[in-house]
């Protein structure tokens, strides 16, 4: 996903349970074909372990004969890491992938020194009719793999190791929690999973990493009385044994990891440590130096102007 321009997420309503650091309300975005919800970056925080963008896309149902039409462009620095509920979008790379991503399934593309990508409805899709709803979230390269050599994996959806009982089903998507591991290949301690409660079941949070967060996606959950609705990202202070119970059938994403090891800056669709190396980003894709996507060539996504300055974070 590219970053396109969205309202700054909004802090929520004081709580009382003290476990919760901060919670972040995303606005939603209406992109013309499909609303997204911004949680991270925002101004109460910028990242989550190595979590430094989460878009929830959707839930849109797209009219016959349109779809989404994320045009090429660049990234480096990052992971991307798109995990869908509902509907379908077709990866190009300028890799020569071509592959479509379903429900369950994951799609983990590694920018490292540069890629293109592009995000689509397939053709076939477009003429019945679909739906788009999923989290796009980026995950930022440890120094050692900031100019790795670009790749990209897809993970069938039943590679994901699945907790199940007691009301809970847990699908971990990458790194490690709750016991289990995902075969996912990972560039620093880090955990992300989709998490599906039956009402009155719970699961634990325990405190392996320094920076865990929830995100809500659907239903009500209950955390030390205090209650949550759909939308929200509760990031938790480091320390605490979390419980969260589902007050309804409810389903969230887990993630978090260790803090990185050094601040980033982040500009458009680029992630360093280094503020040069976003300008070098900025002047190669200006100047079409980056690579182009076998089968959707003929278009792609702009440099931004004017340039607005690098954000550094933290």
């Amino acid at each position: 996903m590219s970053w396109n321009p969205a309202d700054d997420p909004q802090p929520g309503d004081k709580h009382a349970c003290d476990a919760i650091e901060t919670v972040i309300v995303p606005r939603a975005r209406d992109l013309g074909s499909f609303e997204v919800r911004r949680a991270l970056p925002s101004a109460q925080r910028q990242m989550v372990g190595p979590f430094i963008f989460f878009d929830q896309m959707g839930p849109s149902e797209f009219l016959l004969g349109s779809g989404m039409d994320v045009r090429p462009h660049p990234h480096i620095g990052l992971s991307t890491v798109t995990y869908l509920f509902d509907g379908e979008i077709m990866h190009r790379d300028s890799l020569g992938t071509e592959l479509p991503i379903r429900p369950g399934e994951l799609n983990w593309m590694t920018a490292g020194r540069g890629i293109v990508h592009s995000e689509r409805t397939a053709q076939e899709l477009r003429t019945t009719g679909s739906k788009l709803f999923g989290i796009q979230s980026w995950v930022a390269l440890s120094g050692k793999d900031e100019e790795t050599t670009p790749g990209f994996v897809h993970y069938e959806a039943g590679r994901m190791p699945v907790l199940d009982g007691d009301g809970k089903t847990v699908r971990l998507i990458a790194g490690s929690i709750l016991g289990a591991s995902s075969p996912v290949k990972t560039s620093s301690p880090m955990f992300y999973a989709d998490v599906v409660l039956r009402a009155g079941s719970m699961v634990p949070l325990d405190p392996d990493y320094d920076e865990r967060a929830i995100y809500t996606v659907s239903g009500e959950v209950e955390i030390s009385g205090d209650m949550f609705p759909p939308g929200q990202l509760l990031v938790f202070r480091p320390g605490d044994r979390i419980t969260i119970r589902a007050r309804s059938d409810a389903r969230f994403m887990m993630l978090g990891g260790e803090p990185m090891d050094g601040p980033r800056f982040i500009w458009w669709n680029f992630v360093s440590s280094r503020e040069d190396r976003i300008e070098q980003a900025k002047a190669d894709w200006k100047a079409a130096r980056f690579d182009t996507v076998p089968g959707d060539e003929t278009e792609f996504i702009p440099l931004p102007e004017p340039p607005p300055p690098p954000v550094r974070y933290p």
